[in-house]
């Protein structure tokens, strides 16, 4: 690995762009992979507006899809969507060279093993993002709060080279949390994001604070939050009921924000349902526990995917 480490950004929307400007900051070459800002991003770079300061910045090279890279990277980091429908094992073998490593900065449970099974020769670390963060234009990005990640290789350990990307994070300015064991602390965001992202769908884009300050909001929120412990629980990952306050309170300090499927379901763009919220309720059905907020908010879900004409 380079000095200047070599970094491809493959779905450079709000997640992946921040992330690739961080790395930018810390002095790596940061290219993209793009699709629809193909045009705007190779014309005026990314632009960030963050309590951070100015994050824009150019990509080292702007590609499309099926383009092929003038040299392969040493970390690919994969922030798409994960869709129904969507093949991320063939969305990444254009750019992976034989000493790329895989890193994922995307939502949900479960969503590792397709790409560790497709590519056992590439290490894949596995990242989870605490972050509030916006695309509000082509090639425009908003950063409103927060930032961190917490990485792990998967499915377990730590190694030099997520040391090393690590540091790299820390450089560009964010915190990094080093994790030996990911799929944990992946069930811990799903405290979150389980039941915030589907309720917002439910309720038309609703923000953070519109959900927890309707009456009775707080209180479905937590109940939603004790039935993915308890899933946790039976999965081997028992956590202290002291996190249900903590993301709220958490929840509570940031400004009033509309979480990435909020602002999917409002630009009828498909939704992660299954990756955040079907694959909890999925394993709660495997160990035979009931979880009713859970199942209602997902069956509501399915009935508006069918009225859409969606799978």
């Amino acid at each position: 690995m380079s000095d200047q480490p070599r970094v491809l950004i493959v779905g450079a929307g709000a997640i992946g762009s921040f992330y690739g400007a961080i790395l930018k900051k810390a002095g790596c070459s940061v290219s993209t992979v793009l699709r629809s800002e193909y045009d705007a991003v190779k014309a005026n770079g990314i632009r960030i507006t963050s309590p951070l300061g100015d994050l824009s910045y150019r990509p080292d090279q702007v590609y499309r899809d099926g383009d092929t890279p003038e040299a392969y990277p040493d970390y690919l980091i994969l922030c798409v969507k994960v869709l129904p429908g969507l093949d991320r094992v063939a969305l990444v073998k254009p750019w992976m060279g034989p000493d790329t490593r895989l890193v994922l900065i995307e939502n949900g449970l479960g969503i590792e093993a397709e790409l560790a099974e497709a590519y056992p020769a590439h290490p894949v670390i596995s990242c989870l993002a605490f972050i509030g963060v916006s695309r509000t234009g082509p090639g425009e990005v908003e950063h409103k709060a927060y930032g961190k990640l917490v990485m792990g290789n998967y499915p377990s350990g730590l190694d030099d080279a997520i040391h090393a990307l690590a540091e790299r994070f820390r450089t560009g300015g964010i915190g990094i949390d080093l994790t030996e064991q990911v799929v944990g602390e992946r069930w811990r965001k799903c405290l979150w994001n389980t039941p915030f992202n589907p309720l917002s769908v439910i309720a038309n884009g609703a923000d953070t604070r519109t959900i927890l300050d309707t009456e009775g909001g707080e209180a479905l929120i937590r109940a939603m939050i004790r039935e993915v412990m308890a899933v946790a629980e039976a999965e081997g990952y028992p956590m202290d009921e002291k996190l249900i306050d903590l993301n709220i309170e958490g929840t509570r300090k940031m400004p009033p924000y509309k979480n990435s499927m909020a602002l999917d379901y409002l630009n009828d763009r498909p939704i992660e349902r299954d990756a955040v919220l079907g694959n909890v309720v999925a394993a709660a059905e495997r160990h035979g526990i009931p979880v009713p907020h859970l199942n209602t908010v997902l069956v509501t879900l399915r009935m508006r995917a069918r009225l859409a004409g969606e799978a």
